[in-house]
């Protein structure tokens, strides 16, 4: 009788997939995404967002004019850039508390484990204002076009842009704020509304501040908002060629890139 021999079998080995590659622009997609999917399931808060532009279009702009004696259209021909900037500078400077509110629950923390950079979580949230900033521009521009307000359509195009642009630059810093103060919301409304305001007032966003005095002409001179305001009003007026146009691009561009490097920064220091 002949024994078989029955071969040895080997153990089986389980496949393991191949560790993902981390992309910059893959992550930042994703969190673009995921930021921006409550904004659509919850125009709400879009909408609400509006009301304090809206606000001051409504009430501040005929005092303006009864004050200056100029018409409602060329009242609102200078207003309503101002007005635009405001929805930015309000808009994007408030993002950080969304990120204080997620350290708060952890989801922050659960985020910071994914397998993405931390870089991307900062440029993806920070492109997310970017849609709100469209919607709500279109929005204020035509409202106020039935009342006289007439915008040059390639300007009106580049200065939504520019506020993009800007929006990023300030939407980083906000992000930066809220991880330097972290669970302390106080601090962070603290030294938010401790700065708006005073850029938002040294900027000829609500009365021009070529009337103010020296002091503060010279202030507003080095306020970067001042130089997007002058920018946008020479832009939907049509003026592509004024030195404030140039100035309004160089003062996007460097708070954009400020607020990328200072945000960048402070993400990836969090823990």
């Amino acid at each position: 009788m002949t024994a078989t021999h029955t071969p040895p079998t080997t153990p089986h080995t389980p496949t393991v997939a191949p560790p993902r590659r981390s992309s910059l622009a893959r992550d930042t997609w994703n969190v673009f995404v995921r930021e921006l999917r409550p904004v659509v399931r919850d125009p709400f808060s879009l909408i609400f967002s509006l009301v304090q532009p809206l606000v001051f279009l409504g009430l501040f702009a005929p005092l303006l004019a009864g004050e200056t004696g100029a018409g409602t259209s060329e009242t609102l021909r200078w207003f309503v850039p101002g007005v635009l900037v405001m929805i930015v500078l309000f808009g994007t400077g408030a993002t950080g508390s969304n990120l204080q509110f997620e350290m708060m629950t952890g989801s922050h923390e659960r985020t910071l484990v994914a397998p993405i950079a931390r870089s991307s979580l900062l440029v993806g949230r920070a492109l997310k204002e970017i849609a709100p900033i469209v919607v709500q521009a279109v929005v204020i521009v035509l409202l106020a076009w039935p009342f006289g307000f007439a915008a040059n359509v390639a300007g009106l195009a580049l200065g939504i842009v520019l506020l993009a642009v800007f929006g990023v630059g300030l939407g980083s810093l906000s992000y930066a704020l809220a991880l330097q103060t972290k669970d302390r919301e106080w601090l962070f409304w603290g030294v938010q509304q401790t700065l708006l305001f005073p850029l938002m007032i040294l900027s000829g966003m609500l009365l021009p501040i070529e009337e103010g005095p020296a002091w503060m002409r010279a202030v507003a001179a080095v306020n970067p908002v001042r130089w997007l305001v002058s920018a946008e009003r020479a832009l939907l007026a049509g003026d592509f060629g004024t030195p404030d146009v140039l100035w309004g691009v160089v003062a996007a561009l460097g708070l954009m890139i400020v607020g990328l490097a200072v945000g960048i920064r402070a993400m990836r220091r969090s823990s």
